[in-house]
């Protein structure tokens, strides 16, 4: 589709074109957030109003805009600008667009640009059919995907093309765009009569977890269910319930900022520290339908990996982190599970809190010392100065001694003997206390 074929889509038949194709921006500085991306001064920016377009790819999560931007660089070039989805595509139809754009450089000195929609979709032959004339200039290329293009695109492709990251939009950026539909007469649904309570609209952020395409078709399901209780003369006022009854989802109390919100994940942590993974399971299950950010629940059972689980089990904390990859690059609803996966390796490994316990004495420890100095024998010694001064003079290299162990002091004199981590006997860090007992007692008798 070129951009005189797009125009006249945008033209025609716009009361059958849903919501949320109605009310993509049309130009820059009405796209709603991703300002470091679109924003005064940003390459994009500058790109688009100089006419100097580069071959990209935009990364986000479903409804953060990258077809609508692509739509809006489509406007404000003077390229031939085509689109095709990865999913419906073949080589041959690939190597249609690059014929096609042979000519309209030859005949009229056009550039094309190519949207890819869901370019992660592509196989290696395919991408491989555009790659050199990318990288001739002759086609700007510009991908849409969800999946991580480091991942799904050759390497050959992407070292000729810039990363765009988009990001879910705010939960203040997804209400203004649902009153901003509620109040266009022209695209939206002003000439209705709706009004939307501010519990109505939350629920609508809530269930469409920072997409703007999800809350705009949730905010038309909604009016159409609603159809014919709206008056031109009385503004009729979408509540909680209708939202609800449409979405056929109950809202859950809960304020990301207020009190529940530090109640249901002090509820996860405990659950989590006490054993208990079905409870686990439920307090999490519960943040995720009220709409909590999955990547806070994560941090937060990666801190707990440490503070609670330690030396007890080493695996837990690469576990955790592995969940919160793998939730960062399949999203929601197929990454839930890898949370949920976390969780229970959590609650039930062995517990711990030897290390954390350790790292407060020895934060206070430094804090009631101060600076003291560094013992000479451990000190750096990379010049003849300071070997003179007996820096590093005496130092024993652990694994020139048996059982690659060297007895002796690394503390400064002060603290000399000083102990901070005192691991249990749970777990993995059985094993590290008969260890540490063992060099503690060689230490003592040397």
């Amino acid at each position: 589709m070129d951009l005189f074929d797009y125009h006249a889509e945008k033209t025609t038949g716009a009361a059958d074109r849903p919501l949320a194709d109605r009310m993509r921006p049309a130009d820059l500085d009405e796209f709603m957030g991703q300002q470091h991306a679109v924003g005064k001064g940003s390459l994009i920016r500058n790109a688009v109003e100089n006419d100097r377009l580069f071959s990209m790819i935009l990364w986000g999560p479903p409804g953060s805009g990258k077809t609508t931007l692509a739509r809006i660089i489509a406007s404000r070039t003077r390229c031939r600008f085509i689109q095709f989805s990865a999913v419906l595509t073949g080589v041959k139809d690939i190597r249609a667009v690059i014929d096609t754009a042979k000519e309209q450089r030859k005949f009229h000195a056009r550039r094309t640009i190519l949207f890819v929609d869901e370019i992660h979709r592509f196989n290696k032959a395919q991408q491989d059919a555009f790659l050199h004339h990318v990288e001739s200039g002759l086609i700007t290329l510009i991908g849409a995907t969800t999946e991580n293009p480091s991942f799904e695109v050759i390497s050959a492709l992407l070292s000729r093309c810039r990363v765009i990251t988009l990001n879910r939009l705010a939960d203040n950026e997804i209400k203004l765009l649902i009153r901003r539909a509620l109040a266009d007469d022209k695209h939206g649904l002003g000439q209705t009569g709706f009004e939307i309570s501010d519990e109505a609209a939350d629920h609508i952020v809530s269930i469409s977890d920072g997409d703007a395409r999800a809350a705009l078709n949730a905010l038309e399901i909604t009016t159409m269910d609603l159809a014919g209780t709206e008056t031109r003369d009385q503004p009729f006022e979408i509540r909680l319930e209708h939202v609800e009854n449409a979405m056929q989802r109950k809202a859950f109390s809960y304020d990301k900022s207020g009190e529940e919100h530090y109640n249901l994940i002090s509820a996860l942590h405990k659950s989590l520290r006490g054993s208990d993974p079905d409870a686990a399971l439920y307090w999490l299950a519960r943040m995720m339908e009220a709409g909590e950010d999955p990547f806070y629940i994560a941090r937060r059972m990666v801190r707990f990996a440490s503070e609670d689980i330690g030396n007890a089990d080493p695996r837990a904390l690469s576990i955790t982190m592995d969940a919160m990859e793998a939730y960062r690059f399949l999203g929601s609803p197929e990454g839930d599970l890898s949370l949920a996966q976390a969780a229970v390796y959590l609650a039930t490994a062995p517990k711990s809190n030897s290390v954390y316990a350790a790292w407060s004495r020895a934060r206070e420890t430094v804090e009631k010392t101060g600076s003291l100095p560094v013992p000479h024998h451990i000190r750096n010694a990379p010049t003849r100065l300071m070997k003179n001064l007996g820096y590093g003079r005496g130092y024993k290299y652990a694994h020139n001694y048996r059982d690659g162990f060297a007895a002796q002091d690394h503390f400064p004199e002060k603290l000399k003997d000083t102990l901070f981590y005192h691991p249990t006997d749970r777990g993995e860090e059985k094993l590290i206390k008969q260890r540490l007992e063992k060099w503690r007692e060689l230490k003592k008798k040397s």
